[in-house]
């Protein structure tokens, strides 16, 4: 049996259907940008990459915890 994803991660395979580029480069993306906070980085991925606010946030949150060792 596949165990589902849940919280953030639960979005993942929608992202990258409706957006075309794997979870790994939209982390990657998020690491690389200067910016910290949690609704900078959303709001940077809605405006600069066209993401709906409920894919951007689950991206923001599940990056920032992996890397605060969440």
């Amino acid at each position: 049996m596949t165990e589902t994803a849940r919280g953030p991660a639960a979005y993942f395979p929608s992202i990258e259907k409706k957006y075309g580029r794997p979870i790994a480069e939209w982390k990657a993306n998020i690491r690389a940008s200067p910016l910290t906070k949690h609704m900078e980085l959303v709001s940077w991925l809605k405006a600069e990459h066209g993401l709906g606010h409920g894919h951007a946030n689950a991206l923001v949150a599940h990056t920032l915890a992996e890397d605060s060792g969440k």
